[in-house]
């Protein structure tokens, strides 16, 4: 099951994001703890954030009002921020976030065509933007589903368009991120190696399924499937808990 999990999590990421919606709660309904299943999940995840690093290699360039080393740099603050508030929470603490966490992911990613026309449309300045990508970075250490999404929405107020652009900062800073982030989970001993190691391997390959075969479907049907994905996982998320 938590294999499958993974496999249909990474042929989600190849596209546009979202394959957190299924691990993490594979993991929760699997019996782990949740700060553990959170960061298995984050861990298993996250060779297919450099697989699509490598893809899109030739299209990383950051921003105008920032360079790379400054979003390196921002996304790094953010994921260990992020992981300390997981040590801080707890498992109890984040079991009755999480399901509000999953709902607010899935909504933000529902209106990702609306928010990306509507930021398009105006440019926040340099300092806001750059505090609103520390604070999407912080969430996503925490919580790692649905931060491509935000990420990409708050390129576009520091003036960034070109969607292959925008996707390969997404991954560049996601890939901090989440690397720094399962280094701190890796210290305190909150990943569970073995299962991370199946599915780490289910997502690897789901990405390379997603990458040859996922662009025939349409986005919209795509996109359709990972709200309606995310919010039956929301609510599973609420009974359980």
């Amino acid at each position: 099951m938590l294999f499958v999990a993974a496999l249909v999590a990474g042929a989600i990421n190849a596209l546009a994001g979202g394959g957190s919606f299924i691990t993490l709660p594979a993991l929760l309904f699997h019996g782990l703890p949740p700060t553990v299943a959170n960061a298995t999940s984050a861990t298993a995840v996250l060779p297919g954030y450099a697989t699509t690093l490598f893809r899109f290699r030739r299209d990383v360039a950051p921003p105008a009002a920032l360079s790379l080393l400054a979003m390196v740099a921002i996304a790094a603050a953010g994921g260990i921020t992020g992981a300390s508030l997981l040590l801080l929470t707890g498992d109890r603490a984040f079991s009755a976030i999480v399901p509000w966490l999953m709902g607010v992911a899935t909504l933000i990613f529902a209106a990702a065509p609306w928010l990306k026309q509507r930021m398009a449309e105006r440019e926040a300045s340099t300092p806001v933007a750059a505090v609103a990508l520390y604070i999407a970075c912080t969430y996503g250490g925490y919580f790692n589903g649905g931060v491509g999404i935000i990420v990409i929405a708050l390129l576009g107020l520091l003036g960034q368009t070109r969607l292959l652009t925008s996707v390969a900062m997404k991954a560049v800073m996601s890939a901090t991120l989440t690397t720094i982030s399962v280094s701190v989970y890796a210290l305190f001993g909150l990943i569970d190696w073995p299962l991370a190691a199946l599915m780490a391997s289910g997502a690897m390959l789901g990405g390379w399924i997603g990458a040859a075969f996922g662009y025939r479907i349409a986005p919209r049907w795509h996109r359709i499937g990972i709200v309606a994905i995310g919010s039956i996982m929301t609510v599973l998320m609420f009974l359980r808990v």
